[in-house]
């Protein structure tokens, strides 16, 4: 059981510590100098030992003094905060959205200012994985997913599919096809094998060429590695067409030949347990907006 004196006394205390006067302490309290006296009084008879020296014009802190003035100021100073947190509506409110590392460094944090202007009380948790979350809030609220659509007890809706062709930086000055022969050709892994993945294979065929005749010689762990070396100007890829739209469109990237052949589809993804609470709807909205016209943009 704690044994302390009245608060009134402590408050007393920490008041004229912090002014260095009874008078202003009283002044601040809303009592008399005298009260304060008193309450400083009784506060040394707990202790048992003077906390200020009372000169004719000042009063001075004792070393007992100065050592108990800041616990209480620290003390205080938590109590304020604590009471002002609780009375401030809780406006703020978190979504957390995972997605591969590819997609959310060209599409999706380029737009998340927009987001932040339309709701400017919800805030962004951003998660970059080619692994998939758990979807129940802790982990993650909702997750864009690229694939086939096969999520099993969970809710997931197509964003947007999209096409692959191979892209390079215009400093190579790749021009048709039998460029390949003279420019490094650049790949990633899959996280997931499957006969319809968007590979160099496949692209060969749709090409009319023979699947071994060119070889990657630079391979990348991810999609975002093997992005970030095309743009450096290390070779051709074969890459997202509506992922790299941006940079597409202003001409850091170039799909110097054809032909293009589709991709999977992202696929917006959550928790099949619950509907989602109006913060986490207002993010899906967004989402849908921000792909919706995405696709109206030329390319």
């Amino acid at each position: 059981m704690r044994r302390l004196p009245p608060l009134s006394a402590l408050r007393a205390f920490e008041a004229a510590a912090r002014h260095g006067s009874f008078k202003e302490a009283a002044s601040e309290l809303a009592v008399t100098p005298t009260a304060i006296s008193h309450q400083i009084r009784t506060l040394e008879e707990h202790t048992g030992v003077a906390l200020f020296d009372r000169q004719v014009r000042k009063v001075v802190l004792t070393e007992a003094g100065k050592a108990l003035y800041p616990v209480l100021r620290d003390g205080f100073n938590t109590f304020e905060l604590a009471l002002q947190r609780l009375a401030r509506p809780q406006v703020s409110q978190r979504v957390m959205i995972s997605t591969t590392s590819a997609f959310m460094a060209y599409w999706l944090a380029p737009r998340v200012a927009r987001f932040r202007a339309l709701h400017p009380g919800i805030d962004l948790e951003l998660h970059a994985s080619d692994r998939a979350v758990a979807l129940d809030g802790a982990g993650a609220d909702l997750a864009i997913r690229y694939g086939r659509g096969e999520y099993p007890g969970m809710v997931a809706e197509p964003l947007f599919s999209d096409r692959f062709a191979p892209l390079a930086s215009p400093d190579l000055g790749a021009a048709s096809i039998a460029d390949l022969h003279r420019l490094p050709l650049v790949d990633f892994r899959w996280e997931h094998q499957h006969p319809s993945n968007p590979t160099w294979e496949r692209w060969f065929a749709a090409a009319g060429l023979a699947a071994g005749q060119i070889r990657p010689q630079l391979r990348f762990s991810d999609e975002a590695h093997a992005i970030g070396a095309v743009l450096a100007g290390q070779g051709v890829a074969l890459l997202s067409l509506d992922l790299l739209a941006a940079e597409l469109a202003d001409g850091r990237l170039v799909q110097p030949f054809g032909p293009a052949i589709p991709g999977h589809t992202y696929h917006l993804v959550r928790s099949a347990g619950h509907a989602p609470a109006p913060h986490v709807e207002a993010a899906l909205a967004w989402l849908r907006s921000q792909a919706a016209v995405a696709a109206r943009l030329p390319g």
